[in-house]
C-alpha cells in the first residue's frame, strides 16, 4: 500500500490498505500489523510528561521525563542521557539490566518510599532485611506463598501467611513435622520462641540442691 504525510497534520500517517487485502480478515490483520509498528521512539514506552521539579535543599528548578512502561536499556543507550539520574520501578527489569545488587538497593528505595507515603516510620533495617530475603539466591523473588514464605521449613509458618488449610493438608500428605524453632510458630503455640533469653536452657539438680540447703543450716 501507499504511505503518506497529511498534509493538515503532519503528525499523521496516512496509509492506503492495498487492493488485494479487499477481504476483511486480511484488512483488519494488515491494520493490527501497522499499530504494533514502532515509527520513532523507544519500543514499551507509550507516553512521556515532562515535569518540573525543584530541589529541597538548593531551591534550584529542573525538569524531569515521567515514562508510561519502561525499557531501562535501551534508555541508557541513548545519546545524552546521564545514566546516574535514570530510575525505574520494574525490580525484575533492574535485575536483567544492572544485575541483583542493584535490584536489591531498588527494592529498598521503593519498600522505603512507599513506607513513607504511607506516613510510615520503619527502620531502615527491617526494610534491608526483606530485600535481602527476596534476593539472597541470586533471583528477585516473591516474599509471598510463591517465593519466600513458602520455602520456609515450618508448616505453621508457611500456613500463617496465606492458604492455611491447603498447607496443613499438603503437609500431612507428606508426613512433615515442625521442629517449632523459628518465631512464628511459637508465637501460634502460645511459648516462648528459643532466641535471646529464652534461648537459655537450666537444668537443676535436686539432690544437690538439699546437700546445700543442709550444709547451709548447719
Amino acid at each position: 500500500g501507499k504511505v503518506r504525510i497529511s498534509e493538515e497534520n503532519p503528525y499523521l500517517i496516512i496509509v492506503e490498505i492495498p487492493k488485494s487485502y479487499s477481504d476483511i480478515i486480511k484488512a483488519q490483520k494488515f491494520r493490527d500489523r501497522l499499530l504494533k509498528l514502532k515509527i520513532k521512539g523507544v519500543k514499551d514506552i507509550k507516553k512521556v510528561i515532562l515535569q518540573k521539579r525543584k530541589d529541597q535543599d538548593t531551591g534550584k528548578e529542573y525538569y524531569v521525563l515521567i515514562t508510561s512502561g519502561s525499557n531501562l536499556e535501551a534508555v541508557l543507550r541513548i545519546d545524552g542521557i546521564d545514566p546516574r539520574k535514570v530510575r525505574t520501578n520494574s525490580i525484575h527489569e533492574i535485575e536483567d539490566v544492572l544485575g541483583i545488587e542493584a535490584a536489591r538497593e531498588a527494592l529498598i528505595r521503593e519498600i522505603k518510599n512507599t513506607l513513607n507515603e504511607q506516613g510510615l516510620d520503619v527502620d531502615l533495617r527491617h526494610v534491608m532485611l526483606v530485600a535481602d530475603m527476596m534476593t539472597r539466591s541470586g533471583t528477585v523473588r516473591p516474599i509471598g506463598r510463591h517465593g519466600v514464605v513458602g520455602e520456609k521449613p515450618s508448616i505453621l509458618a508457611r500456613a500463617a501467611f496465606e492458604v492455611t488449610v491447603k498447607n496443613l493438608f499438603d503437609a500431612s500428605i507428606r508426613g512433615e513435622t515442625d521442629q517449632i524453632v523459628g518465631v512464628t510458630e511459637n508465637v501460634i503455640i502460645g511459648q516462648l520462641a528459643p532466641i535471646g533469653t529464652a534461648l537459655v536452657e537450666l537444668k537443676m539438680n535436686p539432690t544437690k540442691i538439699k546437700t546445700l540447703v543442709k550444709e547451709g543450716e548447719r
